[in-house]
């Protein structure tokens, strides 16, 4: 018994897929700690029959399962209870994946484990790598087999010990021809379908970049525990710096190449932004570079901070990354002169371990230098400057005639106060104008001897002076801090304006009017529209308006006031006013969307249009092979019966004649059943199908089945209580909807399991349910195993040309009911036909055997 306190371990054995031997590794695991001394159970094992495992449970205690009865049927799960009751220190419980039988106290195996673990038992369970619902998609896409119960990979990602169960294909496909996987009649559809060479290749690769992704993030949580900042080169890791420009495209693809050089490279694009918020970055142009990296295989980060080569080195160690390419810089050499060092430059000084890639570009160079305007308005600088020549005059009057009150001290304070207020009116030019002006006033009328520029004491000089070097600093301050609140308020405005937009994309919304009203309120218009450019055929180039908001009345982008190109052939024009530069790069993603708007509508109606030509065209192609195969075969049987038999050249006997004879009636009934089924689909289609129902007794409807059935329906089990209602049906088509379905029951149920027929009542509907042991319908092919001419790509049409779930599904709708299918419980499929409830009530049960029952109307 174990004692032992806190959360249990839980230990997985993980396989590319059936027959690795995972249970059997599992057990021999088992075997080693009993040895040890270990107090080791079985919760619950699958051995499919397999010898070898079945022989590595000897000498393991096993807890008997619980037997649980679902629908008339019996299934066994592994007995929780008992195991906690138990409370090994370690018990194996196969199958992670597994669902759990209804009236289970959970719904998956795995939950039953993880109320294990949290009783402080040590769990050793297995999984196949098609199983992970992450990659669930993936592997149908390889196998084209959907994978019905799957588990969620936090629960296997939590596992205390993953071990890789591995094989080659080749070792597989010999272990499976030998026997040691499926049974004999199984191996051979097996190896040629789910146990081909491509698939077990391909999910091997998917577990083993699965295990090694489970493996890189361990590694990265012991660096981070250990503080470890050096590269491990573990794995090749490119970091790509994007700043938005047009340089972008042609980095990403060289750090993909990069990437590529080694198998299982991994591509991560960051983006630094300042930490103010504020950015040069092209948004529109940024967005596409983001969807050619993650198109490609890569992924996008933004991160914050003000010294990009720091930010990029911290992120690319942060991640682990072995290599970091960057472009060279756009700065002209002049630029580059002003402004020391760039980020290539201290980005290689600082890297350490990490390779800096620098990558030449067209751009390269074509920089300038950044111009000494500041971004305040020209209106305001003018301002500033009327405000400094007004206040030096205004200072030097009323200084002057309060002389005798103040010292040159006051003085140079007062005038250090104008360079402030002109500094936060006008900016640093003006600012600066103050100072030296403001520095020339003191000296000519405040500074003895008065009215000379001459300076006797040194103490003045350097009181001037000071007074120059303060008033130049505080003007450059105030001027960038006023210059900054600016710039940060234009960069919220357009951070909720792009946060709008991006809202919009993300609701779905499609009104292509109402974005360019919001683009004409946003920007102050009176007119937006969005022209498309079409080719007449004298090749002449028109404009003609998609959509347009406000009062446009421009006919070429020319007429507007602002034209804002989304791509070649459409055109974002607006009306009311120039746009400046930086407001063009912000109505640049508006364009961008409204080119997407007009694409997506575009699609949608090409898919509507040709929806119904699709469907048209694939029923067609689907009647043609029916046509071709399914009438022309009973026809050809037919005609070779009776052409034998008025053949002069051959004397038949008796027996031949009569087997002759039964021959061409059997295709021709073939021949007939179809033409009706197809028939009887046509009336259903056109609503023309006459339907009587009446108050119906399923006794009378099942006889009339088997009957109908003849040999076949002796392997039917029937199940039906006496005392159920009548339903109010059409007794001969209800009869042809359970023949259609038990037909199928019993072509798809394996030896010694005959399908299965129930009924019951819920409310004021009967349920009759045709259950089979077969192979089942995965649930997104349910709907389409429905429509006609369907087969779930079987190739076989020898039984029919797939008429049979549309007409049975239609039929029982003719009725007013319905038809649905469901899982049965341990594998195979369950087909549930809902009918109405009669209003009459049962008076007189008939004797077994008996197809009477008498009514009386309620």
């Amino acid at each position: 018994m174990s004692s032992r306190a806190g959360r249990g371990h839980l230990r997985v054995y993980l396989g590319a897929a059936p027959g690795v031997g995972k249970t059997y590794k599992m057990l021999g695991e088992a075997q080693r700690r009993r040895d040890r001394g270990t107090d080791v159970v079985v919760g619950f094992i699958e051995t499919h029959n397999r010898e070898h495992t079945a022989a590595m449970l000897d000498g393991l205690e096993v807890i008997p399962r619980r037997i649980l009865d679902y629908r008339g049927a019996s299934f066994t799960e592994m007995d929780l209870d008992a195991v906690l009751a138990r409370r090994p220190e370690v018990v194996l419980v196969d199958e992670l994946a597994h669902s759990n039988v209804p009236g289970s106290r959970h719904v998956k195996r795995w939950e039953d484990i993880d109320e294990l673990l949290a009783a402080g038992i040590d769990v050793i369970s297995t999984v196949n790598i098609q199983h992970l619902e992450s990659i669930n998609d993936v592997v149908e896409k390889i196998t084209g087999v959907p994978q019905q119960e799957t588990v969620p990979d936090r629960v296997v990602r939590s596992a205390d010990q993953i071990e890789l169960v591995d094989m080659t294909p080749e070792a597989l496909r010999r272990r499976m021809a030998h026997g040691n996987v499926y049974a004999a009649d199984k191996v051979d559809a097996a190896l040629g379908n789910y146990f081909r060479v491509g698939n077990l290749s391909a999910l091997r690769e998917l577990a083993l970049l699965w295990l090694a992704d489970r493996v890189d993030a361990g590694l990265q949580q012991y660096r981070t525990q250990h503080d470890i900042q050096s590269t491990w080169e573990a794995r090749e890791r490119v970091v790509v710096a994007l700043t938005g420009g047009p340089e972008g495209e042609t980095l990403i693809r060289r750090a993909v190449r990069v990437a590529a050089r080694s198998s299982g490279g991994d591509l991560l694009a960051v983006h630094v932004t300042r930490s103010d918020g504020l950015t040069g970055a092209d948004p529109a142009r940024l967005a596409q570079q983001r969807a050619l990296v993650e198109s490609l295989g890569g992924t996008y980060h933004q991160v914050v901070g003000d010294d990009i080569p720091t930010a990029l080195l911290s992120f690319a160690r942060a991640e682990n990354a072995t290599q970091l390419v960057l472009g060279d810089s756009r700065r002209s050499r002049l630029a580059a002169l002003f402004s020391g060092p760039g980020i290539g430059v201290t980005s290689i000084r600082e890297s350490g371990d990490i390779d800096v890639h620098i990558v030449t570009h067209s751009q390269r160079g074509r920089g300038r230098l950044p111009g000494l305007r500041g971004s305040l308005s020209q209106r305001r600088q003018a301002m500033g400057f009327v405000l400094s020549v007004v206040l030096m005059a205004a200072l030097a009057v009323l200084l002057g005639l309060g002389d005798d009150a103040l010292n040159l001290t006051s003085d140079v304070l007062v005038f250090l106060l104008a360079v402030v207020v002109v500094a936060l009116v006008g900016g640093l030019w003006p600012a600066l104008l103050t100072a030296v002006g403001g520095s020339l006033v003191l000296n000519y009328f405040f500074t003895p001897p008065i009215r000379t520029f001459n300076i006797t004491e040194p103490n003045n000089a350097l009181a001037l002076g000071i007074f120059i070097l303060v008033a130049t600093m505080v003007s450059s301050v105030v001027d960038r801090a006023a210059r900054r609140t600016r710039q940060a308020a234009r960069s919220a405005a357009e951070s909720e304006t792009l946060a709008t937009l991006a809202g919009a994309v993300l609701r779905g919304e499609t009104a292509l009017p109402a974005l360019l009203e919001r683009v004409r309120e946003t920007f102050g218009m009176t007119g937006a529209c969005l022209m498309e450019r079409v080719d007449d055929e004298e090749l002449t180039e028109t404009w003609r308006p998609i959509a347009g908001a406000g009062t446009p009345t421009c006919r070429r982008p020319e007429d507007g006031d602002a034209e804002i190109p989304g791509r070649e052939d459409l055109v974002l024009v607006l009306q009311g006013r120039t746009l400046a530069a930086d407001e063009r790069r912000l109505v640049g993603a508006f364009a961008a969307h409204a080119v997407a708007l007009v694409d997506r509508s575009r699609l949608s109606e090409a898919a509507a249009e040709a929806k119904p030509l699709a469907e048209a065209d694939k029923l067609r192609t689907a009647l043609l092979r029916a046509v071709g195969h399914d009438l022309r075969s009973p026809l050809a049987s037919a005609k070779a019966s009776v052409t034998s038999l008025r053949s002069a050249d051959v004397e038949w006997g008796p027996a031949e004649r009569e087997e002759l004879l039964a021959n061409a009636d059997e295709s021709l009934d073939r021949l007939s059943r179809l033409v009706d089924n197809l028939l009887d689909l046509s009336r259903l289609q056109a609503g023309v199908l006459p339907v009587f129902t009446r108050p119906a007794a399923l006794d009378e409807v099942m006889a009339g089945v088997l009957a109908e059935l003849g040999d076949e329906g002796g392997q039917v089990i029937v199940d039906i209580p006496h005392t159920l209602p009548l339903v109010n049906a059409d007794p001969a088509l209800l009869e042809r909807v359970v023949a259609n379905l038990l037909g199928n029951a019993i072509r798809h149920s394996p030896a010694g399991r005959p399908p299965l027929v129930t009924a019951s009542t819920l409310g004021n509907i009967v349920e009759i349910r045709v259950i089979d042991r077969g192979p089942g319908i995965p649930r997104e092919d349910r709907d389409r195993v429905f429509a006609p001419f369907q087969r779930l790509g079987d190739t076989d049409n020898t039984t029919g040309v797939g008429l049979g779930l549309a007409l049975a599904r239609g039929l029982a709708e003719a009725m007013d009911g319905s038809l649905q299918p469901e899982d049965t419980p341990g594998g195979g499929l369950t087909m549930v036909i809902s009918m109405p409830k009669a209003t009459t009530r049962v008076t007189d049960v008939p004797v077994p055997g008996s197809r009477e029952r008498t009514g009386t109307t309620e």
